[in-house]
């Protein structure tokens, strides 16, 4: 099961919303279950530097089924994925990028979310996830 072109605009919808709502420029991306882009937002005004980052966010969450701020902290020296960021092209081990699930609770694809800091990233890619 994949998340449809018409999710993944509401997930960038509702993330919008989250964004203004907190004074934040944001880069939007969601991938599918594949890691593939489905849809892209940048805010007028969003850093461009963070179009790439929203996007690997999304792909790293998808990758491992996890946020990707979870894998930062598994990441770190000494940690069981040490050095993982150097992986399938370049991850982004921090807050901001988070798996989409479908009602059954089946991963359909990831959002990532970049242009503030990584508590805004996180809390705006929620808002975005969650409006399934």
């Amino acid at each position: 099961m994949n998340i449809t072109l018409s999710q993944a605009e509401k997930l960038i919808s509702a993330a919008q919303e989250k964004a203004r709502a907190i004074d934040c420029k944001m880069n939007i991306a969601v991938v599918d279950g594949g890691a593939n882009l489905v849809a892209f937002a940048r805010m007028d005004g969003a850093w461009l530097g963070s179009l790439d980052i929203s996007i690997k966010k999304a792909k790293t969450a998808r990758f491992f089924d996890m946020n990707s701020g979870e894998i930062g902290n598994l990441s770190q020296p000494g940690g069981s994925l040490y050095n993982i960021e150097h992986s399938n092209g370049g991850l982004i081990t921090f807050p901001g990028g988070i798996p989409v699930k479908n009602a059954d609770g089946e991963i359909i694809g990831a959002i990532g979310v970049s242009g503030s800091s990584v508590e805004n990233d996180h809390a705006v890619a929620e808002a975005g996830a969650s409006s399934l």
